[in-house]
């Protein structure tokens, strides 16, 4: 008996001794999977689609060229007329260098800008004279979560001494007509230049849904969009499955969760980037540990006889 024990220690030592030699893991894969893959690193994989109705544009599919009429100046293009189901929009990120100055939008354009990260100054109603210019207005200092509008034909000059990421709007400005331009009468206003800082900005009451809901441009008739940052907590969602006449863009700036457009299911994170045809199926629903946060373009005040026509 006490030989028999002997015999099975030492095979047992063997064994462990055995499973002990150096050498590759027949386990590696899984260990690394449990570990969490980079998934964004794999040859060839991107989570990026397109489809006729929407778009999901991801970090690891930019393409960075330069920026007409900029400065020290790189952009990747995520939305713009050229997509197949028609957006009358361009949205795009601006990569800013130390030194970078902005150029001006294609006539009858108007032009927001959202600070991501850096430091950027702006000048109001340039005037451009032979030897210089002069500003009716500098904002300078202007970091993530600031935002600036640049009516149409409005003269201006964006810089960055130190480098910045900016998200960019730019469309063509939509006049008021019929119904609403008899509601605001003769003589309309037409937008006016604004600056703000999104977190100075009131929550807006929201019935029947639980996000929180910042307009960050105003209300009134001259309008003929607004950009909408929504906040959402964890396990929170859209109540309603949206079906409508407007447009958006939307990047997703804080936390992740899954966006369901048309027939599809994706799971999103903060750098991702939603375009969304109209009357394409959209709900959102915020997952994970942190609060969701995503800016959205909505064009508004307008019959949508004219509001999405190239």
């Amino acid at each position: 008996m006490i030989l028999l024990l002997v015999i099975l220690a030492l095979l047992c030592t063997d064994a462990v001794a055995a499973a002990k030699i150096p050498g590759p893991s027949p386990y590696a894969a899984v260990d690394a999977r449990n570990a969490g893959a980079e998934f964004d690193n794999l040859p060839g994989f991107t989570r990026s689609r397109y489809a006729r109705d929407h778009a999901l544009i991801t970090p690891e599919s930019r393409v960075y060229t330069g920026l007409f009429g900029w400065r020290e100046t790189n952009a990747a293009w995520f939305v713009t007329p050229a997509m197949a189901g028609g957006p009358t929009f361009s949205m795009y990120q601006a990569l800013m260098r130390p030194g970078a100055s902005s150029g001006m939008p294609e006539p009858g354009t108007w032009r927001f800008v959202f600070v991501m990260d850096g430091k950027i100054s702006v000048q109001d109603d340039l005037e451009l004279t032979d030897g210089g210019g002069a500003a009716s207005g500098r904002y300078n200092d202007l970091t993530h979560g600031h935002f600036a509008y640049f009516p149409a034909d409005h003269r201006h000059k964006i810089t960055s001494s130190e480098g910045a990421s900016l998200l960019i709007y730019e469309k063509k400005y939509v006049p008021p007509t019929g119904g609403v331009a008899e509601a605001i009468g003769p003589n309309p206003p037409t937008p006016r230049f604004l600056v703000g800082y999104t977190d100075d900005l009131p929550n807006i009451e929201t019935p029947g849904e639980v996000f929180g809901l910042k307009k960050l441009l105003p209300q009134s008739l001259e309008w003929d969009v607004n950009f909408h940052v929504m906040d959402f907590n964890p396990g929170e969602h859209l109540y309603v499955k949206e079906i409508h006449y407007n447009q958006h863009g939307l990047m997703l700036l804080e936390g992740k969760g899954v966006y369901r457009l048309g027939d599809d299911w994706y799971s999103v994170q903060a750098g991702d980037v939603i375009w969304m045809a109209p009357y394409v199926t959209q709900w959102y629903a915020a997952l994970g540990y942190k609060r969701s946060r995503y800016i959205i373009l909505k064009d508004t005040n307008r019959d949508p006889i004219n509001t999405n026509t190239p």
